[in-house]
């Protein structure tokens, strides 16, 4: 589905979505945890901290700071691979889901219903 807006349209709704964000008064992500967040959970597992270093173009440290951070919030976990201990997977969690899922439920109401500038 391709969604057509101007610029300024599409900053306005990146504009309401983070000010819900803001006053819901939940943890809150950075831009980079929440690209992190929504590689996990949008793109086809398995993930690894070395993959999603390569994915995102970061640092290994980049992603496991992000990781350590979400993994208290119960977003994501991390287990070793038993098939080649080297890796670490980063797995998906109930809690994560539902944050993603109301995520998007956020967008989608902030498009459906724009502030006012």
């Amino acid at each position: 589905m391709a969604v057509h807006l101007r610029a300024g349209e599409a900053l306005r709704l990146w504009q309401d979505v983070a000010v819900t964000e803001t006053r819901a008064g939940r943890p809150d992500l950075s831009l980079r945890q929440a690209a992190i967040l929504l590689t996990i959970y949008l793109d086809p597992p398995p993930h690894t901290i070395r993959g999603l270093a390569a994915r995102l173009n970061v640092s290994k440290p980049v992603i496991t700071r992000a990781l350590d951070m979400m993994g208290a919030l119960k977003l994501v976990s991390r287990h070793r691979d038993e098939r080649d201990r080297r890796n670490v997977l980063v797995k998906r969690t109930v809690e994560g889901a539902l944050f993603v899922e109301r995520f998007g439920d956020v967008i989608i109401a902030s498009a459906r219903e724009p502030s006012a500038p």
